[in-house]
Order: structure tokens, then sequence, then C-alpha cells
């Protein structure tokens, strides 16, 4: 056997401020959708038990409302570009 060091593999160049900045925030966008809709939905199912004589409209409904503030949320969170995704409810006031 010869005595040979093996070759480290090139080191990774670590992802751009910018990426992870959009990856967090599509992070945060997806787990809004999926809890505010999941609560929409849950919320929906609730009131149509108790309610609606179990139809099926109050929980679609439910699920729409939690999916649209989740959109709008992210929505809100892609346009504002200078802001955290973690800083909801804190204004920033510029002079």
């Amino acid at each position: 056997m010869s005595d040979t060091t093996p070759i480290a593999p090139p080191a990774r160049s670590s992802k751009p401020v910018s990426e992870a900045l959009l990856n967090e925030k599509w992070d945060h966008a997806l787990s809004s959708l999926l809890i505010r809709s999941s609560l929409g939905l849950s919320f929906g199912v609730v009131f149509s038990v108790l309610l609606f004589k179990r139809r099926a409209w109050p929980a679609w409904v439910g699920l729409g409302f939690g999916a649209g503030r989740a959109w709008e949320e992210a929505d809100s969170t892609f346009k504002r570009g200078d802001a955290a995704a973690g800083k909801e409810g804190l204004r920033i006031v510029r002079s």
C-alpha cells in the first residue's frame, strides 16, 4: 500500500444572505398557511356541527378565511424588503 493522504472535498460556499432571507420568508409563509388554514377549518367544523346542522360550507369558509389571512401576511412580508419575517407587529417609523 502506498502512503497517500485522502483528498478533502472542496469547501462549499455558504448561501448568500438574500437567499437565506428568502428561504426564511418562504418557510414562515408556508407554515403560516398550514396553521391558519387548519385553524380556520377546525373553527368551520365546530360551527358547522353546533349551528348549521352539519353542512359543509362553514368548514370551507373557515378554510378560505385562514388561507386568505396567511396569504395577506405572506404578501406583506415579501413586499417589505428590509424587515425580517419574525418581526410582525413592530412598526418601523422612518424619518
